[in-house]
């Protein structure tokens, strides 16, 4: 339950109200985290036309005519639609629906899902983050089974904002064994970091892959080495 507002806070920007609960409520509200629970009805367009407005001064700070350019008299506008509807739009929005099924047939044998196209964003210089997520799983007569499509609606949710690699896949892995809760999980992440391909070294080939594996895959060598065999001639 969102936390109530304060008299105080109430000639305050939306951003700072969205804040104040969520810190009232002493959640954290890191670039990765979801706070959709904290946004009331309407607020999410008030903070999109606050964000414009300081991109707006962003790019008057970066001197640039926006009166008499064409091309960035609406940049502003694109950018705050981009950032809060789109590429971001996994910190803003609820979970998707998942509709979740018994595992009536009893299913034990290795499932893998992918690879899944993802889209991130570096949370140090907000750069995308572009790659392939592979999932295996191990369910067993308890799990929820979920259907294809939704688990690239889950990918794209936890993706869907500013993040580092590692933690995003650590995310979308706790997401999976909660919903699911197989006897073993993996998943793979390859991906390009525009940050190295953009700016610093601006190394063009590099990619960065991590892993996580629980459960059995954890614990048992051979299916650790069945999945990674068969992503690999994926």
């Amino acid at each position: 339950m969102n936390a109530p507002d304060s008299p105080a806070t109430d000639d305050l920007p939306v951003s700072e109200r969205i804040r104040y609960r969520l810190v009232s409520a002493g959640c954290r509200h890191h670039a990765n985290d979801n706070i959709a629970a904290f946004i009331e009805p309407g607020e999410l367009d008030a903070l999109q036309a606050e964000v414009q407005a300081k991109m707006q001064e962003v790019l008057k700070s970066l001197v640039i005519d926006t009166d008499s350019d064409h091309n960035t008299q609406d940049t502003a506008k694109r950018v705050a639609k981009m950032f809060l509807r789109e590429v971001f739009a996994g910190r803003y929005a609820a979970a998707p629906s998942v509709t979740e099924f018994p595992n009536v047939s009893r299913l034990n044998e290795l499932m893998i899902v992918g690879p899944i196209t993802v889209r991130s964003a570096c949370s140090h210089h907000l750069c995308p983050i572009m790659g392939k997520v592979w999932i295996g799983l191990l369910p067993n007569e308890h799990s929820n089974l979920i259907g294809l499509s939704k688990y690239a609606r889950l990918c794209d949710w936890i993706m869907s904002r500013p993040q580092i690699q590692e933690e995003a896949v650590t995310m979308l892995a706790n997401e999976l064994q909660e919903r699911v809760q197989p006897d073993g999980l993996a998943l793979v992440m390859e991906a390009d970091h525009f940050c190295m391909h953009w700016r610093g070294v601006k190394d063009s080939e590099s990619k960065m892959t991590n892993s996580v594996m629980r459960g059995a895959f954890l614990k048992d060598a051979n299916l650790r080495r069945e999945f990674l065999s068969l992503i690999a001639k994926g």
